[in-house]
C-alpha cells in the first residue's frame, strides 16, 4: 500500500514538473498582423520592450490583412493588428472580433524608378499619378494580396477611374505577395508600386528607387487591433490578449511606437486617443 501511494505521489510530482515550464510557456499570444508592421521593424523593436514589461512573448504570424483576419476567424490568432478599417469592421460585424481600438498611423507612398518614365514626379493628386501611369502604360507592381496596401492601392485606383480588371495588360503585374517581395520586383524591373512608408523607410534595397507621390489625403494609413472573439474561438487567451491591446494604447505603449525611427525619422504616429480613426 505504502509503495502504491509512494508511487502515486512520484507520478503527481513528475506531472507538476513537467506542467511547470508548460504554464511558463504558455503566457505567450499569437498575433496575426500587417507584413508593414513586420517589415518595418517595429515589432522587432516594440514586442522586446512589452516583453519586458509583462513576461508575455508575442508570436507574430506576419500576413496581408485579408490573411490576417482569415487567420482570426479560424481562431488561429489572440489578436489581429491589421490596416484596413472596412475589412476590420466587416470582421466585427461577423462577430468574429471583441472591439477594435485605433493604434496608430503613417501613409502610403507611390515608389517609382528615378528616371519616372510616367512624369509623375511631385504630382499632389495620387488619382491622376495613377491615370499617367495607366496612359503611358508604364509598368506597375501590385501586391495582388488582399492586404491592406493591397485594399489600399485598389481604392486609389478606382478614385483615378482605372478598372485595373477590365484595363490592365503587361504593365500592370499582380505578384501576390508582401511589401518587401514587391519593392524588389520594381526595383528589378523600373516600376512603380505603392508601399507603406513605414516598409519603404525601413527597407535595405531601395537601388533607383524612390518616393515620387506622397501626401494625398487619400494615401493615409490607419491601424487598428482587435481581441479575436472568445466566445467564438475558446481558445483566444483573452486575458493575455486584452493586455497586449491595452498597452499598445496606453500612454506608455503609444510613446513607445512614438519613440520607434530609423536615422531620426518616425515610421508611426500613435493616435490611440482619436475615436474616429
Amino acid at each position: 500500500m505504502l509503495h502504491h501511494r509512494t508511487l502515486i505521489t512520484a507520478i503527481a510530482a513528475g506531472a507538476l514538473l513537467l506542467g511547470a515550464p508548460a504554464y511558463a510557456q504558455d503566457k505567450s499570444i499569437v498575433v496575426a498582423s500587417t507584413t508593414s508592421t513586420q517589415d518595418s521593424g517595429l515589432f522587432e523593436y516594440l514586442l522586446p520592450i512589452f516583453q519586458q514589461k509583462t513576461g508575455i512573448t508575442v508570436k507574430v504570424v506576419a500576413q496581408g490583412t485579408g490573411q490576417a483576419l482569415d487567420t482570426g476567424r479560424r481562431g488561429d490568432a489572440d489578436v489581429v493588428f491589421v490596416h484596413a478599417k472596412s475589412a476590420e469592421e466587416k470582421f466585427l460585424a461577423e462577430g468574429e472580433g471583441v472591439k477594435r481600438f485605433p493604434v496608430m498611423y503613417n501613409d502610403f507612398v507611390l515608389i517609382g524608378p528615378k528616371t519616372d518614365p510616367a512624369g509623375i514626379k511631385s504630382m499632389k493628386d495620387v488619382a491622376k499619378a495613377l491615370q499617367t501611369i495607366k496612359d503611358k502604360q508604364a509598368s506597375f507592381i501590385s501586391r495582388g494580396d488582399r492586404s491592406g496596401t493591397h485594399i489600399a492601392e485598389l481604392n486609389l485606383w478606382k478614385d483615378s477611374s482605372v478598372d485595373t480588371e477590365k484595363d490592365k495588360g503587361s504593365w500592370y503585374k499582380s505578384i501576390g505577395q508582401g511589401m518587401g517581395a514587391a519593392l524588389n520586383t520594381a526595383g528589378a524591373s523600373n516600376a512603380y508600386v505603392l508601399s507603406d512608408r513605414g516598409t519603404w523607410i525601413h527597407f535595405k534595397n531601395k537601388g533607383d528607387l524612390q518616393i515620387l507621390v506622397e501626401g494625398d489625403k487619400r494615401m493615409f494609413n490607419q491601424y487598428g487591433v482587435i481581441l479575436v472573439n472568445p466566445a467564438k474561438h475558446p481558445n483566444v487567451k483573452k486575458e493575455l490578449g486584452q493586455e497586449f491591446i491595452d498597452w499598445l494604447i496606453s500612454p506608455d505603449g503609444q510613446k513607445t511606437i512614438s519613440n520607434y525611427k530609423i536615422e531620426g525619422e518616425q515610421l508611426f504616429y500613435p493616435n490611440a486617443s482619436d475615436p474616429n480613426a
